[in-house]
C-alpha cells in the first residue's frame, strides 16, 4: 500500500541548514506529485513545496523560494527538501504527502492525501 515516511528533522541554529527526506512505497515515485508541508502550533498547515510527476517541475512558497530546494531520487525511491539559511519561523513539524486531486494549486493542502507522520524541524535563534 501507500506509504510515506519523513527523516531527517532536528534541531537547527539560524542560518543553518537541514536535509528532509521522504521515503515513498507502494507507487513509483515520478509517477506521482509529492509535495512538502509544514505546520507550526497553533497555526494551519502550509504547502511549502512540490515536485510534479513525470516533468519534475517544483513549485515554492513565496516563505522559502531561494532557501529551500525539493528534488528527488527516482532509485531510491525518495524525495529530498533541502533546506538552508533557517530561520526561527521554520520551526514546525513537516509532512510529505501525495498529490490525488489537482485543486488549482499544487501547494494546496486539500489536494493531498497519505501524509507521513512528520518529522519535527526546530530552529533556534
Amino acid at each position: 500500500q501507500v506509504q510515506l515516511v519523513e527523516s531527517g528533522g532536528g534541531l537547527a541554529k539560524s542560518g543553518g541548514s537541514l536535509r528532509l527526506s521522504c521515503a515513498v512505497s507502494g507507487f513509483t515515485l515520478d509517477s506521482k506529485t509529492i509535495g512538502w508541508f509544514r505546520q507550526a502550533p497553533g497555526k494551519e498547515r502550509e504547502g511549502i513545496s512540490c515536485i510534479t510527476r513525470v516533468e519534475g517541475t517544483t513549485y515554492y512558497a513565496d516563505s522559502v523560494k531561494g532557501r529551500f530546494t525539493i528534488s528527488r531520487d527516482n532509485a531510491k525511491n525518495t524525495v529530498y527538501l533541502q533546506m538552508d539559511s533557517l530561520k526561527p519561523e521554520d520551526t514546525a513539524v513537516y509532512y510529505c504527502a501525495v498529490l490525488t486531486v489537482f485543486m488549482g494549486d499544487y501547494l494546496d493542502k486539500a489536494g493531498y492525501d497519505y501524509w507521513g507522520q512528520g518529522t519535527q524541524v526546530t530552529v533556534s535563534s
